[in-house]
């Protein structure tokens, strides 16, 4: 079952903030997050099932080389990013995003 990955717009904000901050720790790592977490997504979407919940009906996967974890929900039609976080924040963060 395949279904298309939709950014909430505090998941894009995350993604942006996050390669901005890679970025400022050596050239080119914000691109390499993003190709990371552009992998994520695709996998994703065409296997939304395959990671485990966390809380609720939420899901995660870490990225591949870095210490970030996308947070997920499954729906009928879609796959809704909630947040993509690093994984040594609070969990409240994210978990205020799920209602």
């Amino acid at each position: 079952m395949s279904l298309p990955v939709v950014l909430r717009p505090e998941a894009s904000r995350d993604a942006e903030e996050a390669r901005d901050f890679l970025e400022t720790r050596g050239a080119g790592l914000g691109q390499a997050f993003l190709d990371r977490l552009k992998e994520a997504l695709g996998r994703i979407g065409a296997m939304p099932e395959l990671y485990g919940t966390v809380w609720g009906n939420v899901r995660a996967t870490p990225l591949r080389r870095f210490a970030y974890v996308v947070y997920y929900r499954v729906h009928i039609d879609r796959v809704e990013v909630l947040a993509i976080m690093h994984g040594g924040r609070d969990a409240s963060a994210w978990r205020s995003r799920a209602p």
